[in-house]
């Protein structure tokens, strides 16, 4: 799978989804980017899947259509996302074309 992790988004989680292409917007060069378009980039350049902290997306944007599967971290701390990181990859590894789900920590 085809990974974009958006800004604010832990890079150290990279590690976890071995098996896995990722790259994250500011190496991409996509850093300002707005939304609507990060999201027509991302899907012309062939992700399967984008990572982001935004909270606020689903509300900014519609997000019918979308081939881009969204998964929306709910913490941006590395130190609480890193103990449910294995969570994390589990729910990537379901993630369907189009599909939009939040992980929440507990």
């Amino acid at each position: 799978m085809k990974i974009l992790f958006d800004q604010g988004t832990p890079v150290p989680l990279r590690d976890y989804l071995e098996g896995h292409s990722v790259n994250t917007v500011y190496e991409q060069g996509w850093a300002n980017l707005e939304n609507n378009q990060l999201l027509q980039v991302a899907e012309e350049e062939g992700y399967d899947l984008l990572i982001t902290t935004d909270q606020n997306l689903q509300y900014q944007q519609d997000l019918r259509g979308r081939k881009l599967a969204i998964l929306v971290l709910l913490s941006t701390s590395w130190p609480r996302l890193q103990r449910h990181a294995q969570g994390i990859r589990q729910a990537v590894e379901t993630m369907q074309t189009g599909e939009y789900k939040e992980f929440a920590l507990e």
